[in-house]
């Protein structure tokens, strides 16, 4: 039986994991470090996982890599599954190291470097002949423009302080002021209408397109942009081919989601991503692919291996983002939300192991 060792566990993509990497015949240990959580983790209640690890200190202390490669050692060269991005770089950057303790599909510093940077992607796209939104150079001779860090995660900014939007010049000074506090020269880009979409795919060693899965975004908080609160999933050939051909451009291995707004592609999360629990919802044998690719089994793409038009919400996050599409005056998405309390299926549920989303919701009302 082959052993998987899964990352950061306070994250719920975390849950998602264990129980596709569980149902398909792994052993799943779940590590969660003691710096950045103080309650136990819900995944450390799945029925999926065998057993859950506390490791010392915070995921950003110079020894984690130390105490990884200790438990790591522990078992008979698993494979590892890193859901947080620190955790990713951090391995990344000692992938020899690594490599000799265990198995993992992740790419080297420069690579995920350069996917994190969104003007370096956006100059890939114009050469592989992909649309990504206008960029200014200088003041803005249109508007509505969207304001951005190169990568905001680099800057320790939470998901929905990564960007601001500006709708004149007025606004578009005083945002591009208190964006260059974090990001001396932000990125200044033209605000794009239409639905918000991601591409997930997985790239094994040799840069091989070996599972992808597609969803679209209904809601988010905050409803004037941010994570996802609601989406749903479907297939669609031409973004899977353009979110490859772009990752592979940069000879990029594992996993990531590709953003698209209407045409355009606006940037790359060279990791795991917030939906991913959709990979479970749906159907798709992302996580197992992951675990046997990096195992050095060589797969095969098979498209649409998913169930489509699978609607997920996070519900506490999904009432949060209805309340506040209300007090942005738009009713629809409140009342639509409404109707998925009785149709869209919560992202942390699971008939055959429901301990994980008790945890969570206790979890979050004693944080609260």
């Amino acid at each position: 039986m082959r052993t998987v060792v899964i990352t950061d566990g306070k994250y719920r993509s975390s849950i998602a994991a264990a129980r596709m990497l569980g149902r398909g015949g792994n052993r799943v240990v779940v590590t969660q470090t003691r710096g950045d959580l103080t309650l136990e983790p819900p995944v450390f209640s799945s029925r999926f996982v065998g057993r859950g690890r506390w490791l010392a200190g915070s995921v950003n202390d110079p020894d984690y890599p130390n105490w990884l490669c200790e438990l790591l050692r522990e078992y008979d060269h698993p494979v590892l599954f890193c859901v947080g991005a620190a955790s990713l770089n951090a391995v990344s950057r000692r992938r020899e190291r690594f490599a000799q303790v265990c198995d993992f599909l992740i790419a080297p510093p420069d690579v995920l470097d350069a996917l994190n940077d969104k003007e370096t992607v956006h100059r890939r796209c114009g050469e592989l002949g992909i649309p990504v939104p206008r960029e200014y150079g200088g003041e803005p001779d249109a508007y509505p423009v969207v304001i951005k860090p190169h990568c905001g995660e680099k800057f320790g900014l939470k998901a929905k302080d990564r960007y601001a939007v500006a709708n004149n010049a007025q606004e578009y000074a005083a945002k591009l002021s208190a964006m260059s506090k974090h990001d001396p020269h932000p990125i200044v880009q033209q605000k794009v209408e239409g639905a918000g979409a991601g591409a997930s795919l997985l790239l094994d060693r040799d840069s091989r397109l070996i599972a992808a899965l597609c969803h679209r975004r209904i809601r988010e908080y905050p409803a004037s942009g941010g994570p996802s609160t609601c989406c749903e999933s479907f297939y669609d050939e031409t973004l899977i081919d353009q979110a490859y051909r772009l990752l592979a451009s940069f000879g990029f291995v594992g996993m990531a989601m590709v953003e698209f707004k209407g045409p355009y592609i606006l940037e790359v999360n060279p990791r795991v991503w917030g939906s991913f629990p959709m990979t479970e919802r749906a159907g798709s044998p992302f996580a197992c692919r992951y675990a046997r690719a990096a195992a050095g089994e060589r797969l095969d793409y098979s498209p649409q291996d998913y169930e489509t038009g699978v609607r997920m919400r996070f519900t506490l996050n999904d009432g949060a983002a209805m309340l506040d599409y209300l007090r942005h005056g738009r009713p629809g998405p409140f009342f639509q939300g409404m109707a998925d309390w009785f149709r869209a299926e919560e992202a942390l549920s699971a008939k055959d192991d429901p301990a994980p989303l008790r945890r969570y919701l206790r979890n979050t009302l004693l944080r609260r």
